[in-house]
């Protein structure tokens, strides 16, 4: 009798692993949480055209955008695990497990419900201003906000996005309070700062440089742990005393979870052959933002400590009553 089960149970398996060797077969939809201009769209746009040279099918990029990146990252989570669905993902995707349930809402996803494929960027956010603004140091803005508690404002990508944690890790560490302004995205708050309805901004480099080179936008300090080469005249908050001031605005690859094995590794594959493109590579250079690369074994090592340290921040920004 077993010899007869055998068999078939491998015929009813084959179409299933044909399916596997052959993905894609289709067009792939890569979800970006965020609207066009933030870092996340930035990333994904180029990495999708790169990633397309290897597939031979197209990699669509969809804006799903909501609730500071949680739409869309929800909606990943939640998508059929059979490779044609992928996100392209922000630091945020670790904080909404950790603010739902904290504001009594259960978590619209767990990092579990995700395959790391790859870390494609790191890069510490900054600070800044308008470019005719008053505040010319970091020392300014701190003194302007502790003389007008929660009358300094800034913009954000939305609450407990990676821009809002960023900057209640300086406003608890420097004393003082802001009063926070949540957009739809990393776009929209760099519009808010451009069109005087903000003070400030915690802003990924690559959706700044320009604006600061050109004039529209002045940097007062960045959040790594050493300054940023295209940035080499700014000044870290560590530097200036507030050693627990570091925060990175990273972007990542996932999966859905339970995506089979063989569609996993030809994403890692993909990825790793998309980030070594001339295409890619030019793309990144031309908004100063460095690959850091790291495949799914690495970026998983990386995606745990990360999402320690962030869990620690939003505790202590606490319960916010509007989302």
């Amino acid at each position: 009798m077993l010899h007869r089960i055998i068999p078939a149970l491998l015929l009813a398996l084959a179409p299933l692993a044909q399916a596997q060797d052959a993905w894609p077969t289709k067009p792939v939809t890569m979800l970006v949480a965020f609207p066009p201009g933030g870092v996340a769209d930035i990333v994904g746009r180029p990495l999708a055209a790169a990633m397309e040279k290897t597939l031979k099918q197209p990699v669509v990029v969809v804006n799903r955008t909501g609730a500071g990146g949680a739409v869309g990252t929800t909606a990943a989570a939640k998508a059929a695990p059979d490779g044609y669905t992928i996100l392209m993902a922000l630091s945020s995707i670790t904080i909404f497990p950790v603010s739902d349930p904290m504001n009594g809402r259960p978590a619209p996803y767990q990092l579990a419900d995700f395959a790391p494929i790859a870390l494609v960027t790191a890069d510490p956010t900054v600070l800044v201003v308008a470019g005719d603004s008053p505040y010319r140091t970091i020392q300014d803005f701190i003194a302007a906000a502790k003389a007008y508690p929660n009358q300094m404002n800034y913009s954000s990508s939305g609450v407990y996005g990676t821009l809002h944690v960023a900057m209640e890790m300086f406003a608890n560490a420097a004393g003082i309070k802001l009063f926070h302004v949540p957009y739809q995205g990393g776009g929209p708050a760099v519009a808010a700062l451009l069109g005087g309805q903000v003070h400030a901004l915690a802003s990924g480099p690559a959706a700044a440089v320009g604006q600061i080179k050109g004039g529209k936008m002045r940097a007062l300090a960045g959040w790594g742990d050493k300054r940023l080469p295209m940035m080499p005249e700014l000044p870290t908050f560590k530097e200036l005393g507030y050693s627990d001031v570091e925060f990175y605005i990273w972007s990542g690859v996932f999966a859905p979870a339970a995506t089979p094995a063989p569609v996993i590794t030809r994403l890692r594959e993909v990825v790793r052959a998309a980030v070594a493109d001339p295409l890619f590579k030019g793309a990144m250079e031309k908004v100063q933002t460095p690959i850091s690369y790291l495949d799914a074994p690495e970026f998983r090592g990386f995606l745990a400590k990360d999402a320690a340290r962030l869990k620690v921040a939003v505790e202590k920004i606490g319960k916010v009553a509007d989302k």
